[in-house]
């Protein structure tokens, strides 16, 4: 168990090799630590047969069937109904920054990736749009084999940059994206929060469940300083002088205020909001990511 519990560990995933690696070895690691199995989707019920597709899990296939008949088919459990997850990820500059190891991007790509293998798993069509001030790279949902290849090879492949802009890539997904399924949207979420509420209404407008995973770097929530340092802002190039009083008074109230703005913007759109930090280890995020989807069934 303890194994299985280092693999959900940012730092540990870093040291993979790339991007598949660290999906597959953060959802064994999950799995392996879950008191819950989810092995047959939500219930172990069986519901129904249907014919088998390429690239399905052969563990599902009845090999009783296949023996009088020879035609492959996979059991199907009640509560195991596929659905779309499209993950957004944010590629702007403020995700490049990092205090320790792993950077805002990288851990949202960790998060996004393992979010996609498991999807993959439970047989759901799965999609990514990557964006910053503009649609970096869109791929739409599907439930083909090479689709999770394709998103791991996007996400691995973006640098962040440029600035933050939720509306065009928004309005972008409510167009490309028209049937109903699971939004994961992978952010820092610095922007104004009513700017960011105006730009998901639509999203729920079109059927879609949300989920803000909010990533925030350990050092943005306790900022810790012993003298006074002059700050960049990695988008707009703006230098502000902060001093350590400020740090430890102002600037907790702020960003405390910002994060309970932007659950109140999840609020207001039925949408989930989960915070995470990047030294945390992967399992809440794919924990409640599980609990969402539970919910819609």
């Amino acid at each position: 168990m303890s194994d299985a519990a280092q693999l959900l560990k940012p730092e540990v995933l870093q040291g993979l090799s790339n991007l598949d690696l660290i999906a597959r070895s953060a959802i064994e690691g999950f799995l392996v630590g879950s008191h819950r199995s989810i092995q047959h989707g939500f219930s172990q019920e069986f519901a129904e047969y249907r014919a088998y597709r390429e690239g399905d899990d052969l563990r599902f296939v009845d090999w009783n069937v296949l023996a009088r008949t020879n035609r492959t088919y996979l059991k199907q459990f009640q509560g195991e109904t596929n659905t779309h997850l499209t993950l957004l990820m944010d590629a702007s500059a403020s995700m490049g920054y990092k205090s320790a190891k792993v950077s805002k991007y990288e851990y949202g790509s960790y998060l996004g990736a393992s979010l996609a293998y498991l999807a993959k798993r439970q047989q759901d069509s799965i999609g990514l749009m990557i964006f910053n001030d503009r649609v970096v790279d869109f791929r739409p949902p599907t439930s083909r084999s090479e689709a999770l290849p394709s998103i791991l090879h996007a996400l691995e492949g973006t640098t962040p940059g440029a600035g933050t802009d939720f509306g065009n890539p928004i309005r972008d997904c409510c167009e490309l994206i028209q049937k109903p399924g699971i939004v994961a949207v992978i952010s820092d979420f610095l922007d104004h929060p009513e700017k960011i509420l105006d730009e998901l209404r639509p999203l729920r407008g079109r059927g879609q469940d949300v989920i803000l995973f909010q990533v925030l770097d350990p050092s943005e929530l306790d900022l810790q300083l012993d003298k006074a340092v002059a700050l960049k802002d990695m988008e707009t190039g703006r230098t502000v002088n902060v001093d350590p009083a400020f740090a430890r008074g102002e600037y907790s109230e702020r960003i405390l205020k910002h994060i309970g703005e932007i659950k109140e913007v999840a609020d207001s759109t039925a949408a989930d909001h989960v915070v995470l930090t990047t030294d945390e280890p992967l399992d809440t995020g794919l924990r409640n990511y599980l609990l969402h989807r539970q919910r819609r069934q």
